[in-house]
């Protein structure tokens, strides 16, 4: 597997030859790429925050990247095993000129990750990207004498700084929790929310709390990507009864999923619907974003609401951007992350669980009951592979013509609106294929848009054959 270089930043896998996956050379590279970067900025600033999961490679890796800034010159603050939202919220509050985050998110453990962030603690921008990949390319660096090497300091407790910070929101009623009493179970799959899920949940006065897959040893119990297909362990634990609540993380701790008392999956879709409509209520109204393959339930919540949904491309970055140009008062992405401005524009799983407990608090309802109050729609997933002689983008192109009669947004692919239902087409930014995502009201309708876009696909190539 060869480096995947995204706007982000860099991830592959640990281990083989170099030229194959995140090996030691390519940490030193890149880390030294970004520390370049960031002492062009307008900051007087010399302090880059890191933090990391809990994955196998995590220690080499942080070591590699410390030492490696330290080695331009560059102060680092390590907050050591934390969550993606900690890091990112500790970066304006220690006035640091940046941040590098080391997480392959929901990736298996033998991937890693550098995240990298700005001084206002969020993902740099497509351009900024394109500066640190090539410096990282020319690799042009200007390493610091020995009597100017930065300083290396750690700091164990910000998660607790970020956890005071998500209770003092107004929106989050911590007597209101505690009256419920509620029982949780929470699986991290041995990860960082092993520890910070818990930490939160008992200042929230949940006294009553499962452990599963909580050891933040790195060793994966199961894959990390929060989806139903990997959630078996915990959905068994609350179909024997006694709970009212199951919360799934990621190992970085930016994505929430959630399962009803009676271990069905609420969706990752509906994490976002149901926090934003407590929001919304809240508020008396507001502004949402999420992306263009995220449900519609959310347009429809906001509307409701008598707020404005705009869509944005995929990719948290564009989504935070939306969500400033709109003034949206929360917004996010439909694989479970939650982004409130409030706290910090950064998909944080652990402002999601303050507000869910809230909103479910003052509902009085189950969490299956719940579920139950909003639109159902339902989301099919599917792919096209392609070979790589074929051009994509004039597939894409192709598509649109077709459905010219129909609403077409092409902000990030196609996406085809059919009154209430919707296809999304987009090419992958690391493989020959095309993502192909419909829903509607009911699973057959979104197979069968899926697929009829799939055989409209199939004619486009083979008529250019």
């Amino acid at each position: 597997m060869t480096l995947i270089k995204s706007i982000s930043g860099i991830r592959g896998t640990i281990g083989g030859p170099v030229g194959q996956g995140l090996t030691p050379l390519d940490v030193v590279k890149y880390a030294a790429a970004y520390g370049s970067w960031v002492k062009t900025q307008a900051t007087a600033s010399k302090l880059i925050v890191i933090g990391r999961d809990a994955r196998l490679s995590g220690d080499m890796v942080s070591r590699l990247v410390a030492a490696t800034l330290q080695g331009l010159g560059l102060d680092v603050c390590d907050l050591g095993l934390s969550t993606t939202p900690t890091v990112e919220m500790a970066v304006p509050a220690k006035n640091a000129a940046g941040g590098i985050i080391l997480t392959a998110s929901h990736n298996p453990k033998q991937w890693n990750a550098l995240k990298l962030l700005n001084a206002k603690g969020e993902f740099i921008s497509d351009t900024e990207g394109q500066q640190v990949l090539a410096s990282a390319e020319s690799e042009d660096f200007d390493f610091a004498p020995v009597t100017k090497l930065g300083e290396y300091t750690t700091d164990d407790n910000f998660l607790t700084t970020h956890i005071e910070a998500i209770l003092a929101l107004p929106l989050v009623d911590v007597e209101a929790i505690r009256a419920r009493n509620f029982r949780v179970v929470v699986d991290a799959v041995n990860s960082s929310g092993g520890f910070a899920v818990p930490q939160l949940l008992e200042a929230l006065g949940v006294t009553t709390i499962e452990k599963l897959h909580c050891e933040p040893t790195g060793d994966f119990a199961h894959n990390p990507e929060p989806l139903p297909e990997h959630l078996r362990d915990i959905a068994k634990v609350l179909e024997r009864g006694g709970f009212d609540l199951g919360i799934v993380v990621d190992p970085d701790v930016d994505r929430l999923a959630l399962v009803s008392e009676n271990g069905e999956m609420f969706g990752e879709e509906y994490t976002l619907v149901a926090v934003a409509e407590y929001v919304l209520k809240a508020l008396g109204g507001g502004n949402t974003v999420s992306n263009l393959s995220s449900t519609r339930a959310l347009r429809d919540v906001t509307e409701k609401a008598g707020g404005s949904y705009a869509a944005a491309a995929v990719g948290e970055v564009n989504v935070v951007t939306k969500m400033k140009e709109t003034n949206a008062v929360i917004g996010g992405e439909g694989n479970g992350g939650i982004i409130y401005p409030e706290l910090h524009y950064g998909r944080d799983a652990l402002v999601g669980i303050a507000l869910f407990l809230t909103h479910l608090a003052k509902s009085g309802l189950t969490v299956s009951r719940l579920r139950n109050s909003y639109p159902s729609y339902f989301i099919s997933k599917n792919k096209i592979e392609l070979t790589p002689e074929i051009d994509t983008d004039n597939v894409l192109v192709q598509m649109q013509k077709r459905y010219a009669k129909q609403p077409v947004n092409t902000i990030d692919g196609v996406k085809i609106e059919f009154d209430k239902e919707w296809v999304h087409l987009r090419k992958s930014n690391t493989e020959p294929i095309i993502r192909i995502y419909a829903e509607s009201d009911s699973n057959s309708t979104a197979d069968y848009l899926a697929q009829k876009i799939i055989g409209d696909i199939k004619e486009i190539i083979a008529v250019k054959a």
